[in-house]
Order: C-alpha cells, then structure tokens, then sequence
C-alpha cells in the first residue's frame, strides 16, 4: 500500500476518533479488561494496555489511531501484566461468526487467494497446499457481500435459539453485533459461565456443532409400535432431538434426487420420494415419516437424519470460543479491513438487519482512486464495481473499502 493511501486511511480514522468518542462505550468492568491495538505503520498489536475508565481509553483511540481495536473477553486481578501474571479472574462467552467458515457459492466470484511462495493465484477458497509449488500459505482476500452475510446471520440466528432454548440462557445475558468484516460476535455475560475453563467450552462448542452426535441417540431407531418398524423424533421435541426432527424436515424440504441419492438413497425411491414429498412433509403432523415410507430401511433413516444434524449444526470459529484469554473486537470501532464499524444491536433487529448500511461510518465527501481489481460489491444502498485498472470517484465509505482491502491507492 503506498504511503499516500494508508496516510489516508489513518487520517479517516483519526476523524472518527475525534468526532464520534462518546460512541466508544466501555466493556462491563473496564477496569479488569485487557486492551490490544493493532498499529497502522507496522501492523503490529500494542497489547496489555489498561484503563480505569473510559476517557484514557477513548483518549488513547484518537491519539494512537489504531487500525483495530480490541478488549479480553477474560476479567484479570492486573490486566496490563504479562500473562503469567494477570490473574485470571474469569471470562465471557464468546462466539465469532464468520463467512470464512460458511461454504458460499458467492465465493469463486469475489474470493482470490494467492500463494506466498510461487504468486499462484486463484479464485474461491483454497487447498491445503498450492496447486502449482505445494506451498502450504496463502494471502486471501475476502470479501462482505449478501449472501455471504446473510449465511453468517442465519447461523447467529440458529446460535441464539440454541443458547436460549437448549442452555437457558435469557436475552438480557446476550449481546449480538456485526464484526465489521463478514460476520457476527455473539457474547454471553453471566456470572454462571465465568469460571468454565477451555475444556467445557470446547463442550459448549461442540453441542452446537453437533460435533459427534449420532442421529440414533437422539430418537431414530426400531420402534416399539407394531404399526411402524421405525421411530424418530418429533418436530417439537427439546434440544437435538428436535433440532434433528427440524433439520431432517427441512433436508426433505428442499433436497433434489441429486442429494436424496447422495444420501444412500436408491435412484427409484429417491425419484418417489421427491414425487410424494408433499405427502411426506404432511406426515410430520402425527407421527412423521419415520417407517411410513416403503423402501426407506433404518440405516438410511440414520443416513437422512445425519443430513438433519448438519442442517441444525451452527457454523462458528471453533478456536475462539474455547480461548479464556481471547481479544475480541471493541464494538463502535472501525474495522482495519473495511472501514465499516463493528456495531451491536437488539437481538430482535437481527432478521432485518442490514450491516452494510448500518455500519458504515463515514457518509460525506468522495475520493478518487486507482483501484487494481475489485468484485461488485455494495455500500449503503448503492452497487460498485466490477473494476479492473479503472480510475474512479467514490463516496469515502466505498473507497475505505478498496484501500482498506488493498485493492486501490488514492490518486493524488
């Protein structure tokens, strides 16, 4: 990135330090949180910073003008100590939700990757290893647009409903926001769940995954009813049951033959199947289909049913929340990626939340730049791009966007 660009950046978000402070509101006791700041010049994380109360900490946003700003999801005896000297005293729970994580057909579209070692390049997510010098590390550049989005809100919507409905966990201890980038942070502070240690939250991980869970163990099997040879669980049923219940409705919902196949079906009962769909689904309001399909044995039940799991498993990062120690992202900050700000809100606008209108920070002026390469891709109410070696004049939201990536540089 040249100079001129990144001084630009900084300059933007140096205004937005200045003029939006009193957004920047605290995390619950400050005074027991770790604070992190990753610097514009060198991309490096001025890290174990400490503030008695919010003005040192708004004051030191508009005097370092960090590119991100983050805060620990843990509470510490001596927050600006070494690790090993900390004093752990406990730590939210905390979940990241993001595009990364979630298989999006819009990928091969704005996705690049490119290999660290030979600049082989491509488009979507990549291998393991470079396909042209077996390299195992790549730069990405990823980017926010509707579908991605709107996957990683479906997935935080399945996340509430599973910590609300399966672990009991009120509204009022949960707090959602947009990440700024292409995702969502969904945060549980109680009391209740301070203590838990890296292990029981990896358990809490996998139950929401439905990481090991057999369909078998949660109600398909032989039943005991001589009318039916098999059983399943009921669409209403607490916990996984009825989460495979739900899921296996909604695989029967919407699957073609292709994927009924894919699931251990033969051709002939799969093509049935999509044929008496109707009647099948309509099943579900007594005992459902379990058994009362001829041709469909019990492993192929289990098979239908592990596809219902997958339906109902929530998509999160697997290595934060298990993380005591984590750095997550302050809310009203801006992210270094995209300009946008990571914004909370209520629970109860997340259907209908947009974040690519209601994250973005700045809303005057335009600049001109130079931009490399850029996919289509949408600020506020207005679409951008394609570009391709193009020189353009932008509103600032949408030129942060393109610096930010490092996709375009400020003409002078």
């Amino acid at each position: 990135m040249s100079s001129l660009s990144q001084r630009f950046i900084q300059d933007r978000f140096s205004d937005y330090y200045k003029q939006n402070s009193a957004l920047i509101l605290p995390p619950t006791s400050i005074e027991k949180r770790e604070f992190g700041f990753l610097i514009f010049e060198k991309r490096m994380m001025l890290r174990h910073r400490g503030f008695r109360e919010v003005d040192g900490l708004r004051s030191s946003l508009s005097t370092i003008v960090p590119s991100d700003v983050y805060y620990s999801s843990a509470y510490y005896e001596s927050p600006e100590e070494e690790m090993k000297a900390k004093g752990w005293l406990g730590a939210d729970l905390i979940f990241d939700i993001d595009a990364d994580h979630i298989s999006t057909p819009c990928a091969t579209l704005h996705d690049l990757w490119v290999c660290n070692s030979c600049g082989a390049s491509g488009k979507g997510g990549h291998s393991q290893k470079c396909p042209a010098c077996g390299g195992g590390k790549f730069k990405e550049k990823t980017w926010p647009c509707e579908v991605c989005l709107e996957a990683a809100k479906a997935e935080a919507i399945k996340l509430i409903d599973v910590l609300t409905d399966d672990f009991g966990f009120s509204t009022e201890m949960l707090t959602v926001a947009f990440s700024g980038h292409r995702g969502y942070h969904v945060h549980v502070e109680s009391e209740k769940i301070h203590g838990l240690d890296s292990i029981a939250r990896k358990e809490i991980v996998d139950y929401v995954m439905g990481i090991g869970l057999e369909a078998e163990f949660h109600g398909v099997g032989k039943s005991v009813s001589p009318e039916r040879m098999f059983s399943g669980p009921d669409l209403n049923a607490r916990g996984w049951r009825g989460r495979v219940a739900r899921g296996t409705y909604d695989f029967l919902l919407t699957a073609s033959t292709e994927e009924l196949e894919k699931a251990g079906l033969r051709k002939g009962i799969a093509k049935k199947l999509v044929l008496n769909r109707e009647a099948l689904l309509e099943s579900w309001k007594e005992n459902g289909p379990w058994g009362g399909f001829k041709g469909l044995g019990l492993e192929t039940w289990k098979k239908i049913a592990q596809y219902g799991v997958e339906k109902q498993s929530v998509k999160i990062d697997t290595v934060v929340t298990p993380d005591i120690n984590r750095l997550i992202r302050l809310s009203n900050t801006l992210h270094g990626k995209t300009g946008l700000k990571k914004l909370e809100f209520s629970i109860t606008d997340l259907e209908d939340f947009d974040p690519l209108r209601s994250a973005v920070a700045f809303k005057e002026g335009e600049v001109t730049v130079n931009v490399s390469e850029a996919p289509q891709f949408r600020v506020e109410d207005r679409i951008y791009g394609p570009f391709e070696r193009q020189r353009v004049e932008l509103p600032t939201a949408a030129a942060l966007m393109l610096l930010c990536k490092g996709v375009a540089k400020v003409v002078q």
